[in-house]
């Protein structure tokens, strides 16, 4: 540990801290009497009816504590997350109080916030459309009441569901427009189910699902949602995770499906919609990835740069269109070197050559980099580098990665407060700051990390974010010197 406090390591910065990625916990009972007004009481006593679900949704947690060990395994039900938010008293209620979290900011080291949700950010993935759209907009008429009275220190996002881009711009429509919420979280992905299975054998449809990245190969044009929140000067930010698919779906190991989970479900909306051209398209809009670090982000930019150098449409059909092969060549080096290899197979090798010139390809539809319009290397830079950013936990010591190498990538610093995985919220920023203590991260880099990232995340889409706030000076600096984009 830093050999200050948080409130100390802040004393001796020249910047704010601004915090990405805080977490508020939900006082149910009141959100519930919320979907009441909103929802009205026949959803509300059609959401309380419907506990547990025998699918997907809200009712799997439950439903998991009701089966045998055998049952779990027969119908191979991922173990839940349990034990989420923070067991230390003060921090818990610091996580659903503002009042008392505002109290604390200078203990923490804070001057500014960012809140999202902890039970919302599963709203979302509520299949019954009614409850679904019903508490996502209950949730932000509640936290706008909470804590709009000190907007100066923080701000709470909005919850966005993304079943159908429609949804979605009703939803933001009304956080942005009349609620006045200035940022919103929105799902990664959308589970659906796949269409010949529900065609087919629709009591199956819950069971066999696939993951719409709301970009790429989706049932549906998201484009006029993307338009919207340039329009309105919001950058959609998703925190969702990639428990329950993939390789995680243990039926017994929380451990075993949280690690890596984060990243991987930001890793599949980030890669859609670079290879959608969504960056291309609206080239203002910016998005964050958050609580995964940015160990991935680092690997699949340098994997996109390589694949493009080695498998742009240029290269590709040069290097390794079959139809370029030289068969006679082929043929005489398989009869001078091919020894017991070709020996007596006259026939087979000629089929064998055959099929090395066959392909299935259509020549003018094979650059999967076309919606992204690449022309050369630094391409890929314009439409990663700026629209991407990145939260990081305070602890994780791989928040170096976004920092090394010619192209730095936009880290944002993120305290992940309210969860188990920060035992005493005090020490959020001070363990950040080691990696400047240990020579890992310089001053500028950290100043980027905890300050001008996130201002250029929010603020370089509405220059009026931090107004009103007690980083406003600040954040008004730092756009006029760089435009949001550095």
């Amino acid at each position: 540990m830093s050999g200050r406090t948080s409130e100390q390591v802040r004393a001796g910065l020249s910047h704010p801290v601004i915090d990405g990625d805080g977490h508020t916990i939900e006082f149910m009972p009141l959100l519930h009497d919320f979907l009441k007004e909103v929802g009205g009481s026949e959803i509300y006593d059609r959401y309380v009816r419907s506990r547990p679900q025998p699918m997907l949704g809200r009712g799997t947690r439950d439903r998991w504590y009701q089966m045998t060990p055998q049952a779990r395994q027969h119908e191979r039900v991922t173990r839940p997350s349990f034990w989420v938010g923070t067991g230390n008293t003060y921090d818990r209620a610091t996580a659903m109080l503002p009042e008392l979290r505002r109290a604390r900011m200078d203990e923490l080291g804070l001057d500014f916030s960012i809140l999202y949700p902890t039970g919302g950010l599963e709203f979302p993935g509520e299949q019954d459309e009614e409850i679904r759209r019903a508490f996502c907009r209950a949730i932000n008429i509640m936290n706008t009441e909470l804590y709009g009275p000190h907007s100066d220190r923080m701000t709470h996002a909005a919850v966005i569901p993304m079943q159908t881009p429609e949804e979605a711009i009703a939803e933001l429509d009304h956080a942005v427009g009349t609620l006045g919420m200035k940022a919103i979280y929105i799902p990664a992905q959308v589970r659906r189910p796949i269409p010949l299975v529900e065609a087919e054998a629709p009591d199956l449809a819950g069971r066999a699902t696939y993951l719409d990245l709301l970009a790429l190969d989706s049932p549906y044009d998201y484009d006029p949602f993307w338009a919207r929140c340039a329009e309105l000067g919001v950058a959609p930010t998703c925190h969702s995770g990639g428990q329950g698919w993939g390789s995680r779906t243990s039926i017994s190991n929380y451990m075993f499906n949280h690690i890596g989970h984060f990243a991987a479900a930001g890793e599949g909306l980030c890669k859609a919609l670079f290879f959608a051209g969504v960056t291309r398209r609206f080239p203002t809009l910016k998005f964050g990835f958050l609580e995964g670090g940015t160990a991935w982000a680092r690997t699949l930019y340098d994997d996109i740069s390589g694949h493009w150098e080695k498998r742009n449409v240029e290269t590709l059909k040069r290097t390794l269109n079959p139809a370029n092969m030289d068969m006679p060549r082929m043929l005489e080096l398989f009869k001078e070197y091919g020894g017991r290899v070709a020996e007596g197979r006259e026939e087979d090798l000629g089929e064998l050559l055959g099929t090395m010139t066959h392909h299935l390809e259509d020549l003018d539809n094979v650059d999967d980099f076309r919606a992204c319009g690449i022309e050369d290397r630094s391409d890929i830079d314009e439409l990663f580098v700026p629209r991407f950013y990145f939260g990081c936990e305070a602890d994780d010591p791989s928040n170096v990665w976004a920092f090394r190498g010619e192209t730095k990538l936009k880290a944002i610093f993120s305290s992940d407060i309210g969860h188990w995985d920060v035992p005493d919220i005090r020490e959020c920023l001070e363990e950040a700051y080691e990696l400047v203590e240990d020579g890992e991260l310089t001053e500028q880099d950290f100043e980027a990390f905890v300050c001008s990232n996130p201002i250029s995340l929010h603020g370089g889409m509405n220059p009026a974010f931090f107004e009103g706030t007690t980083v406003e000076a600040d954040a008004a600096r730092i756009l006029a010197n760089n435009g949001g984009s550095d």
